[in-house]
C-alpha cells in the first residue's frame, strides 16, 4: 500500500517542500507540497526525480576497504577500526597539517553536514582544509568579510518587492538560484516584469535567464568588475549616489570616488565590449528605480576579479541606497542562526592568517585554494609536511578542480585517504575506505547553511521519509564516528559527541551577556533538550538560542523543535526587514566601503583594462537538470538539452571549419579534451562554453549511466594556476582556448 510523506528537496539551492510517494520503502514519485509555506507547490526536474535519485542501484550499501589493492565490501566495524589505522598514525608521525579535508557542495544538503564538519576540523586541528567554496563563491564571502567583518552576511535580493534587478554571470532559470535561495525563481522573475519592473542580464551567453530579460548586454566573459566600476563611477561622477538610511552607517565614500576615477564608461568600453552609453544608461536606471538589487553569482566569482566584482555588486547597492531596505538586497535571518547580539564594534575579517605549503597561497575564512590540493601532496618541498591523508567528505574534486589529471595521480600518492560517500566515483575510487552515507529518503532534512541566504524567513523540518535500511548507517553517525578516530577514541559511543557539543554550545550561551540563557546552569537547560536523537536535541537546542527562539522559556511564544514539528510544512517568519548596523562585525562597527585589501587589488584591475583576448574564450554552463557532478548517473536527469557539447557561435565555427555535431578538440593550459560541437548564436563571438561536472570516463568507478554517456572534463583545461588572489577561488570562466576540428 503506498503512503506520502514530507520531504524537503535537497537536490539544489531553492530547497523546495516535496510531497513523496512511498511504496514499502521505496519512493515512487514525488510532487510539490502545495502547503509548504516557503516553495508553495513549486518543483523542478530534479525534484520531480526525487526518487530515482534516491533509489540509484549504483548507491553503496556497505562500506568499502581496501584489500591486497581492491576495494572489496566490510562491516561497519571493519571500516572504522581500518580508518583508525590508517588516519591516526599520519597525525602522531606528520602532525596534524598533514591530514587534508576536503569539504563538498552536497554537504550543505545534509543535517550532518552541516552539523560535524565543524567538529571534526576542530578534532584533527588541521590548517589544510580544501572546499568547494574555492570554485565557486568564495570571492563573496571575502568582500562580505571586508565589507562587513563577517564572511557569511551576505545580502539577498529582495526578489518579491524589488522594481529592478541587475543580474550578472547568473542563470537562475536553469539554477534555480544561488547564494540566493529562492524556490520558483522563474516564478519570481516573471512576477517582477509583470508587475511593472525591470529585468536586466549581463552574461556572455543568450540564457533562458537572458532571454526572459528587458535588456541583455552581452558581455566579454571575466570583465564583470570593470562594468561593475563604471556603474559605480557613474553614480559618483553624475550626483547619483544617494546612501539615504545607510549614511552613518558607512565609512570611506570618499576614498572610494578617488578609487574608482579612472572606471569610466569610456575607459572599460572596449574591455567589456559594452557602449559608454549602455554602461550610463544602466547606472542611471539602477538610481532612478523606485528599489533596485544587483545579483552576481558564479559567472562573476570564478574570473580574475572575482572579489572585486563581489564587492563592487555591493558597493552599487549601498551608493543607490538599497543595501538593507525591502525591495534592495537585506541580510536574512535564519531560525538557527545565534542570537542577534548588540550592534557594535566587532573583531573584524583577516585574509591570510596562514599559507598553503608549496605555492604561498593565502587562506581565506580558514580555507586553502582548492586548486591547490594536488601541489600540497605530490610536492615535497616547501614550509612543513606534504599532505599524506585525506579525509573527503562528499567531494569529487577530481572532476571539479582544476587539472584533474595532477590529482588522480596525487591521490595515488596518500598514505591514507577515507571517502564520505554514497558513490565510487573518480575520486573516491582513491580511497582505502569508503564510508556510504543512506540516500536522502532515510535521512532528516533542514537548510542550516540556505535558510541564512533565503528570500524570506522561514523555517522547515522533516524527518526520514523511510526508516534506515538495515545495514546502513545514519550520515550523523558516520561523521561522529570520523570525529571519534580523530580525536583518538575510536570505538567511543558515537553520542558522546552531540553531547559534547550541547555542552560546549550551552555553556558559552550562559556566559553570554546578550543570550536569552544569560546567567542559567547549563546542565538544567541541556535536560530540557528534545529529539529522537543528537542530531534532532541540537536543532532543538540551535532553535530556542536562535532570533526566534523560547529561550528556553524566557519566550514562551517561541520556537523550539516541538513546534516545529507540529508543523510539517513549514513555519513562515515573515519578510525580510532591515537589521543594519547590527549584523556588521567590522572593527568600526561600519560599513568599510573601501577596505585595504580591495584598495591594494584595483592596480590589477586598472591593468585589465588594457587586455583583450588575442582568440576564443571558455565559459561553464548549468542546465537545469545537473547540480555538479553528482547527478549524471541518473537517466531521467542526463536527457533532452543536457548534455556535454561545446557551444560554439556560427562565426567563429566558420572561420575554424567547424560543423554542427562534429568533434572538436578544445585546448588549454591544462591540456584539452574532445567534445561535440553545437553551432548556436546562444554565445556571443569569440566564446565558446562547456559545462562543468562531466568526465565519468575514470575507470575504476561504478556510475553505470554515466560512464555510458561520460562527457569529458572541463576543468582538464585548466592547470590551476590561475586564482583570484584575494579568495583564491579557481578562475573558471574567461579562459583562452584553442578550438580545432578533431582530426
Amino acid at each position: 500500500m503506498s503512503r506520502t510523506a514530507l520531504r524537503i528537496c535537497p537536490l539544489c539551492e531553492a530547497t523546495c517542500g516535496l510531497t513523496l510517494t512511498i511504496e514499502g520503502t521505496r519512493v515512487t514519485g514525488a510532487r510539490g507540497d502545495r502547503d509548504d509555506v516557503f516553495s508553495k507547490g513549486f518543483v523542478c526536474p530534479k525534484g520531480a526525480s526525487f526518487g530515482a535519485v534516491d533509489g540509484d542501484p549504483d548507491r553503496l550499501r556497505a562500506p568499502l576497504v581496501r584489500r591486497d589493492g581492491a576495494l572489496r565490501e566490510a562491516t561497519w566495524e571493519e571500516a572504522f577500526d581500518a580508518v583508525a589505522a590508517g588516519l591516526r598514525p599520519v597525525v602522531e608521525r606528520h602532525g596534524p597539517h598533514a591530514v587534508g579535508v576536503v569539504l563538498g557542495n552536497p554537504n550543505v544538503h545534509t543535517v550532518a553536514g552541516a552539523l560535524y564538519p565543524p567538529v571534526l576540523l576542530g578534532a584533527l586541528g588541521t590548517r589544510s582544509l580544501f572546499t568547494a567554496s574555492t570554485v565557486d563563491q568564495m570571492p563573496k564571502h571575502v568582500s562580505s568579510g571586508l565589507l562587513y567583518g563577517d564572511a557569511n552576511a551576505i545580502p539577498v535580493p529582495d526578489l518579491d518587492r524589488t522594481d529592478h534587478l541587475l543580474v550578472l554571470g547568473a542563470n537562475p532559470l536553469e539554477s534555480n538560484g544561488s547564494l540566493c535561495t529562492a524556490p520558483d525563481f522563474p516564478g519570481r522573475l516573471k512576477a517582477l516584469r509583470a508587475r511593472g519592473g525591470t529585468l536586466t542580464v549581463v552574461d556572455p551567453r543568450r540564457t533562458r535567464t537572458a532571454r526572459l530579460a528587458d535588456r541583455h548586454v552581452a558581455i566579454r566573459p571575466g570583465t564583470d568588475a570593470l562594468l561593475l566600476a563604471a556603474l559605480a563611477h557613474v553614480l559618483l561622477e553624475e550626483g547619483l549616489a544617494d546612501l539615504g538610511d545607510l549614511a552613518p552607517h558607512v565609512q570611506g565614500l570618499g576614498e572610494l570616488r578617488s578609487a574608482l576615477a579612472d572606471f569610466t564608461p569610456e575607459a572599460v568600453a572596449a574591455a567589456c565590449d559594452v557602449e559608454p552609453a549602455v554602461t550610463r544608461a544602466l547606472a542611471r536606471e539602477l538610481a532612478a528605480a523606485p528599489t533596485a538589487a544587483v545579483y552576481g553569482r558564479i559567472g562573476s566569482c570564478t574570473v580574475p576579479h572575482g572579489t572585486l566584482a563581489s564587492w563592487l555588486v555591493d558597493v552599487l547597492m549601498l551608493l543607490t541606497g538599497n543595501l538593507d531596505r525591502p525591495g534592495g538586497a537585506l541580510f536574512p535571518l535564519a531560525a538557527t542562526d545565534r542570537t542577534p547580539r548588540p550592534a557594535g564594534p566587532g573583531r573584524g575579517f583577516a585574509l591570510g592568517r596562514w599559507r598553503s605549503r608549496v605555492s604561498g597561497h593565502p587562506e581565506a575564512k580558514g580555507e586553502l585554494p582548492l586548486s591547490a590540493l594536488a601541489e600540497e601532496i605530490d610536492t615535497a618541498t616547501g614550509d612543513g609536511e606534504p599532505v599524506r591523508a585525506l579525509v573527503v567528505v562528499a567531494a569529487n574534486p577530481v572532476l571539479s578542480a582544476p587539472d584533474g589529471n595532477r590529482l588522480d595521480k596525487a591521490l595515488e600518492s596518500l598514505d591514507f585517504m577515507v571517502s564520505v560517500d554514497p558513490y565510487l566515483n573518480e575520486t573516491s575510487r582513491h580511497a582505502d575506505v569508503v564510508l556510504p552515507p543512506p540516500p536522502p529518503a532515510q535521512s532528516p532534512h533542514h537548510d542550516f547553511a540556505f535558510n541564512t541566504l533565503a528570500v524570506r524567513n522561514q523555517v522547515r523540518y522533516t524527518r526520514p521519509a523511510v526508516p534506515l535500511e538495515p545495514g546502513r548507517m545514519a550520515e550523523a553517525e558516520i561523521l561522529a564516528r570520523l570525529v571519534l578516530v580523530a580525536t583518538g577514541m575510536h570505538g567511543a559511543d558515537p553520542g558522546t559527541v552531540d553531547t559534547a557539543v550541547v555542552e560546549q554550545t550551552l555553556g558559552r550561551a550562559v556566559r553570554a551577556p546578550h543570550s536569552p540563557v544569560h546567567g542559567r546552569d547549563p546542565r538544567e537547560l541541556a535536560a530540557r533538550l528534545h529529539g529522537a536523537d543528537g542530531p534532532e536535541r541540537r536543532l532543538d537546542m540551535m532553535l530556542r538560542l536562535g532570533p526566534y527562539g523560547d529561550g528556553f522559556g524566557a519566550r514562551p511564544d517561541g520556537l523550539n523543535l516541538e513546534r516545529l514539528l507540529a508543523h510539517p510544512h513549514g513555519i513562515d517568519l515573515g519578510p525580510l526587514r532591515p537589521r543594519l548596523p547590527q549584523p556588521l562585525r567590522t572593527v568600526s562597527g561600519k560599513v568599510e566601503l573601501l577596505p585595504r585589501p580591495l584598495a591594494d587589488d584595483l592596480p590589477r584591475l586598472r591593468e585589465a583594462l588594457h587586455v583583450r583576448p588575442d582568440g576564443l574564450v571558455l565559459v561553464g554552463r548549468r542546465h537545469l537538470r545537473s547540480n555538479n557532478s553528482w547527478m549524471h548517473n541518473v537517466p531521467a536527469l542526463t536527457g533532452g538539452s543536457n548534455r556535454c557539447t561545446l557551444h560554439i557561435h556560427p562565426e567563429d565555427a566558420a572561420r575554424l571549419g567547424v560543423r554542427d555535431g562534429a568533434a572538436v578538440r578544445v585546448r588549454g593550459a591544462g591540456g584539452e579534451v574532445t567534445a561535440p560541437a553545437e553551432v548556436t548564436d546562444g554565445v556571443r563571438p569569440g566564446v565558446v562554453s562547456l559545462p562543468h561536472g562531466w568526465g565519468h570516463d575514470r575507470p575504476g568507478t561504478r556510475l553505470t549511466h554515466a560512464a555510458g554517456n561520460p562527457g569529458v572534463n572541463v576543468n582538464q583545461l585548466l592547470d590551476g594556476s590561475l586564482l583570484d588572489p584575494l579568495s583564491g577561488n579557481a578562475v573558471l570562466n574567461g579562459i583562452p582556448v584553442e578550438v580545432a576540428p578533431a582530426v
